[in-house]
């Protein structure tokens, strides 16, 4: 099954600078000397390599060979990089409602939030990551980093105590292994190239320093290659795409992280299990030491049934639920557990980007490759009418790709209720009758507009009272129930009308992946609509080596501007913050939730199993004693960004 190795391999996703928020590894201790911690455990110690070329006591020399590194100190770390007061074990229960369409982080299908939010953040690491707090650089696998003065050229200085979960050091070859598995075609992930191919083949200067060369200035080129998640050389070096996308499609590639998923841990398509590894080689890092507290992080799936999923967890199946749904939040969550505090619940507020969703058409395809049809939905679909009578007014309507953010063109089209205008888009469209039964038929083919959008089953409340909406003009939406796998994998080839969808948003906007003309005509990458524009392209040129972030605001707010007039997507609405319920046997830090994650998943690593309080809620439960109940609304970053002005 083996093949050999093939060079120029690519791929890359949205949601991989997201990542660059989550994970925090290294082993720097408060003087910046990354070769001090753990050294006990590590009894292979490689002392053949000389510092120069990257070996122990490379920190005494960094300086002068203009290499730099960050340096913890609790003072102006804080509790950012985890509590103090964290204490290590107990099983943390997940519930989803997806199972990964493949346990891979790299290649075809390994898109989702749900790989790069768990597998990708638990189980592997970068050359660096970047402060939570501060979005300052801070060491992953390399201890430290150098830039040279054009911007061309880093070299990284891979820490030597660095592991392989299956003892095997880290490496350059690991770097330059990693980045062929991300050029190569076969792997199916397009954008890979796009984002990769930037740069020349990295070079192993020696073990543990590996540098690379841009091929052209770009602001983003440190931030993309620095946070590259690795996988092991001596694993790839006997693959090729094809074969690496086939033996890891349900199996997991060793990682460096703290967690590890073993084989027999994934029992496909109902659930896998995190085990933390307690001989994580920068478990004792001042960035590592409080996070990542649980000793298992078990995630189980409930396939299409949020109702059930949602039962699980007052039962205490689930540990922790984050209420999508508004009716839920205001109608459902108000219990006996609930009043007397045994279940917790708050919307918790952060600076969380908010992503973009709604409806994506596809534009390469009738009816909407007509902008006046495109037009005439967003017209048709009344959010603010949802918004009051089916989400408690609860959000905002979202009104571009970068909602909420700077990056926001503030003109664009709001597109407020207005079925007059609607109307006179269709009949500019040609649709100016309708037949017996009431549809739209084309004035001059005779053809119904009649489209299908593919959904799952849970997301049917939202998606009939728009169908409603559009069949009061004469549109015909027909709904199709999928599951979500399914639908993902035609909307990746191309075969939909409109899809229901949402992105992720990224503190660092990076419309390339989604809105370069190149990506539009190929499938398996994120411009699903088929978005085409040459004065886009020519921005998304400019925005790669703008240095100055005024201009680049506007670069993206033009950008912006441009989309929203094309209207790929009729925008749906936005909030903030978080809603969570979770049962009161955990702690976390005064802040709860991560400054730019600001969701669920940092549970994941920061929070931590509190056995006392444990006993407590059973006590409190048996004997019906209420426990304090929690302000309804947390706004620790909001307060933080007022007190840091």
């Amino acid at each position: 099954l083996l093949t050999k190795k093939v060079k120029n391999m690519r791929y890359f996703t949205i949601t991989l600078i997201t990542l660059v928020l989550i994970g925090c590894g290294g082993g720097s201790d408060k003087s910046g000397k990354q070769e001090s911690v753990s050294n006990t455990r590590m009894v292979d110690k490689d002392l053949s390599t000389p510092a120069e070329k990257g070996g122990y006591g490379f920190e005494k020399i960094a300086g002068e060979l203009g290499f730099t590194t960050y340096e913890w100190s609790q003072e102006k770390d804080k509790t950012f990089f985890g509590d103090p007061q964290a204490k290590k074990g107990g099983t943390f229960n997940y519930i989803h409602s997806l199972f990964p369409r493949t346990m891979r982080v790299i290649g075809q299908n390994s898109s989702q939030v749900l790989n790069s939010r768990t597998i990708g953040a638990l189980c592997y690491e970068g050359l660096l990551k970047q402060h939570p707090t501060t979005l300052d650089f801070i060491p992953g696998l390399a201890s430290h980093w150098f830039i040279s003065e054009d911007k061309m050229t880093f070299k990284f200085r891979i820490n030597p105590n660095a592991r392989w979960w299956d003892g095997n050091p880290v490496t350059s070859e690991d770097v330059i292994a990693t980045w062929d598995l991300r050029m190569d075609e076969t792997i199916l992930s397009p954008f890979e190239q796009v984002t990769y191919g930037k740069f020349h083949p990295p070079i192993a200067e020696s073990k543990y320093i590996v540098s690379v060369q841009a091929k052209t200035v770009n602001w983003r080129n440190f931030l993309y290659f620095s946070t590259m998640l690795l996988h092991p050389n001596h694993i790839l070096k006997d693959l090729d795409g094809t074969a690496f996308l086939e033996e890891y499609a349900f199996s997991v590639v060793p990682g460096t992280g703290p967690y590890k998923i073993s084989e027999s841990d994934i029992k496909n398509q109902e659930s896998y299990t995190f085990s933390r590894r307690e001989d994580y080689w920068a478990k004792d890092s001042p960035f590592n030491k409080y996070k990542y507290n649980f000793d298992k992080i078990q995630v189980s799936v409930v396939k299409d049934n949020d109702a059930l999923q949602y039962e699980k967890f007052k039962k205490g199946e689930q540990d922790v639920f984050n209420v999508q749904r508004s009716r839920r939040w205001v109608e459902e969550t108000d219990f006996e557990s609930t009043q007397k505090g045994w279940i917790k619940k708050q919307r918790i507020f952060s600076e969380k980007p908010a992503g973009t969703s709604g409806y994506y058409f596809n534009m390469r395809k009738w009816p909407f490759d007509d902008k006046n049809v495109r037009y005439a939905f967003c017209y048709l679909y009344d959010r603010e009418k949802m918004n009051r009578e089916m989400y408690y007014n609860e959000y905002g309507m979202m009104n571009s790709l970068y909602s909420g953010s700077v990056y926001e063109n503030k003109n664009n089209n709001q597109f407020n209720y207005n079925p007059e205008e609607a109307i006179r888009l269709l009949k500019e469209a040609g649709y100016s009758k309708r037949n017996s039964d009431g549809w739209l038929v084309h004035d001059v083919t005779g053809k119904v507009l009649s489209f299908e959008i593919v959904i799952q089953k849970t997301s049917a409340y939202m998606v009939t009272p728009v169908q409603q909406m559009l069949k009061e003009y004469g549109l015909d939406m027909q709904i199709k129930f999928m599951d979500y796998n399914t639908m993902i994998k035609n909307v990746n080839a191309r075969n939909f009308n409109v899809c229901m969808l949402a992105y992720s948003g990224l503190v660092y906007p990076n419309p390339e992946g989604s809105l370069r003309s190149t990506l539009a005509d190929q499938n398996d990458n994120n411009n699903v609509w088929g978005f085409k524009s040459e004065r886009v392209d020519e921005l998304l040129d400019e925005y790669d080596i703008c240095f100055d972030q005024k201009r680049r605001i506007e670069i993206i707010q033009e950008i912006d501007g441009i989309f929203c007039d094309v209207h790929p997507i009729a925008f749906s609405i936005a909030r903030n913050y978080s809603r969570m319920m979770w049962w009161d046997k955990f702690n976390y830090p005064d802040w709860m939730l991560s400054r730019y994650v600001g969701e669920f998943w940092d549970v994941f690593y920061y929070w931590w199993y509190d056995g006392q309080k444990n006993l407590t809620l059973n006590e409190s439960m048996k004997s019906g004693e209420a426990l304090p109940i929690k302000p309804i609304d947390m706004k620790y970053w909001p307060i933080y960004l007022v007190n840091n002005l």
